[in-house]
C-alpha cells in the first residue's frame, strides 16, 4: 500500500511540475500578445491621426481651390 501511495505522489509531482511549466509559457505567450496588441493598437492611432490630418488638409485645400475662382470673378 505504502508502494501504490509514493508512487502516486511521484506521478502527481510530475503532473504539477507540467502544468507550472504550461503556466509559465503560456504567461509568456499571454505577454508577447499583449505587447502585440498594444503595438498594433499604437499604430492604428497613429494611422487614424495621419488620416485625419490629410482630410482636414484636403479639406482646407479644396476650399481655397473653390474660394481662388470666386474672388478672380469678383475682381473682374
Amino acid at each position: 500500500m505504502r508502494d501504490l501511495i509514493e508512487t502516486r505522489i511521484t506521478e502527481l509531482r510530475a503532473e504539477f511540475e507540467s502544468g507550472r511549466v504550461l503556466q509559465q509559457e503560456l504567461d509568456v505567450r499571454q505577454e508577447e500578445v499583449r505587447r502585440s496588441l498594444l503595438r498594433i493598437s499604437g499604430a492604428v492611432q497613429a494611422l487614424e491621426e495621419l488620416l485625419a490630418t490629410a482630410s482636414a488638409r484636403d479639406a482646407a485645400a479644396t476650399d481655397t481651390v473653390q474660394a481662388i475662382p470666386l474672388r478672380r470673378a469678383a475682381e473682374q
